[in-house]
C-alpha cells in the first residue's frame, strides 16, 4: 500500500500539532512545517514517541515569500509523494482591540502571513499535489461574523483564505485538475493563539486533532466545502 504523506504547517504546537499527531496515528507519514528548527525537533520527538512516522520537517515562514519558494523546492525534492497539504499556520493579529483601534500595520501583517503567505505556499505546491491527485485543507474560521468573537485582522485574513479556497475549488473542477481543496473550522479551541482561552464550548487540541483526522480519512470528496468540526454556539 502506497504511503500517504501530509505536510502540516505550524505543526510544532497547538491545533497543527494535534492534526499532525492524529493523522500520524491513523497511518499518515507526517512532514512538519515550522519556522524554528528547535521547536520542530521537539515536536518530532514527541510524535515519534507516539510511534508516528515523521518523514522530516520543512522551514516555512509565511511572511518570507522567497523562503516559501525554497520550501516548496525542498518539499518537491524530499517528499515527492506528498498527497495532502494542511494550511494551518497563522498569526492572531491583535485580538485585544476592536476594529476602530486596530493598527493598519497589524491588518497588513496578518493578511500578509495568513492570506498572502498561505496562498503563495499553496500556489507553489499545487503542481506536486496535482501530480499525486491530492488534497489541500485549510484551517480557518467562518467568513460570517460571529457576535461573540470577531477580531478584525484575523477574521479578515481567514475570510480571504475562504475566498481563495472557493475560487480554486471551482477552477479545479472546471479545468479537471485532480486537486481537492476545502476549508475546516475547528471551532473554539484552547490554544496559544487565543491566550489559552477556555470557555464553555471550547475543545482541546487532542479532540480537534482526532476529529480532523477522521474527516480527512472519511473517503468522501469535500471539494469546495466549508466544514465546521465544532460550530460556535451561543451559551445560555
Amino acid at each position: 500500500m502506497k504511503q500517504k504523506t501530509v505536510l502540516v504547517t505550524g505543526a510544532n504546537k497547538g491545533i497543527g500539532f494535534g492534526i499532525a499527531k492524529h493523522l500520524g496515528l491513523s497511518g499518515w507519514s507526517v512532514v512538519i512545517g515550522a519556522r524554528d528548527e528547535q521547536r520542530a525537533t521537539e515536536a518530532i520527538g514527541k510524535l515519534q514517541a507516539e510511534g508516528i512516522d515523521v518523514a522530516g520537517w520543512v522551514n516555512i515562514e509565511l511572511k518570507d515569500l522567497e523562503g516559501i519558494d525554497e520550501a516548496a523546492k525542498d518539499v518537491n525534492e524530499r517528499f515527492p509523494e506528498l498527497t495532502l497539504l494542511v494550511n494551518n499556520a497563522g498569526i492572531p493579529g491583535d485580538m485585544s482591540v476592536d476594529s476602530e483601534h486596530t493598527e493598519i500595520s497589524v491588518i497588513r501583517e496578518t493578511l500578509e502571513v495568513n492570506f498572502v503567505g498561505t496562498f503563495a505556499l499553496t500556489k507553489a505546491l499545487i503542481p506536486l499535489i496535482a501530480k499525486n491527485s491530492g488534497r489541500i485543507a485549510n484551517v480557518t474560521v467562518p467568513s460570517e461574523i460571529s457576535p461573540y468573537w470577531h477580531p478584525l485582522a484575523y477574521v479578515a485574513s481567514k475570510a480571504a483564505q475562504n475566498a481563495m479556497m472557493g475560487v480554486m475549488a471551482i477552477e479545479f473542477q472546471q479545468s479537471g485538475k485532480p486537486v481537492e481543496i476545502f476549508s475546516v473550522h475547528p471551532g473554539p479551541t484552547t490554544t496559544d493563539l487565543n491566550g489559552n482561552m477556555a470557555l464553555p464550548g471550547f475543545h482541546d487540541i487532542e479532540t480537534v486533532g482526532k476529529k480532523f483526522a477522521e474527516l480527512i480519512n472519511d473517503g468522501q470528496n469535500h471539494q469546495g466545502e466549508f466544514i465546521e468540526l465544532y460550530p460556535i454556539v451561543k451559551e445560555d
